[in-house]
């Protein structure tokens, strides 16, 4: 259960964090890729983030998240100068993808009847008795 404060905290990181990534996009003049910050939950202790992003096309996220993770330290310290005024300490960042669009196209593909695990039982995941 988050607490109002991490609440309050992982959306002024989110807002500071969709500045500066579409920021580098556009300072760096990449057309063609679209990064959003889907959710940032931030730890009781608020010393860790977790943000998690949704990278468009698909088959560059992997890419586009190992450049994302390796300009950690810059991104924090960009973070920082955005949030001085709000937070004595930045938490530190572990940057996510998130595939909860992929998991969704999914579902509706499985309602369409395109892939109807009710119909197919081919497609539904077999327990495993313990």
């Amino acid at each position: 259960m988050e607490t109002n404060r991490q609440k309050k905290i992982g959306a002024l990181l989110q807002k500071d964090l969709v500045d500066i990534l579409q920021g580098e996009i556009r300072k760096n003049n990449i057309s063609n890729l679209v990064i959003s910050v889907s959710k940032v939950s931030v730890t009781t202790d608020l010393s860790i983030a977790g943000v998690h992003l949704s990278i468009f096309p698909q088959d560059k996220a992997a890419e586009t998240l190992a450049a994302i993770k390796s300009n950690g330290p810059l991104i924090k310290h960009d973070l920082a100068q955005r949030v001085k005024l709000q937070l004595r300490k930045v938490p530190n960042l572990n940057f996510y993808l998130d595939d909860s669009l992929d998991y969704i196209e999914k579902i509706d593909n499985a309602l369409k009847g395109t892939e109807n695990p009710i119909e197919n039982r081919d497609l539904l995941e077999r327990r495993k008795k313990s």
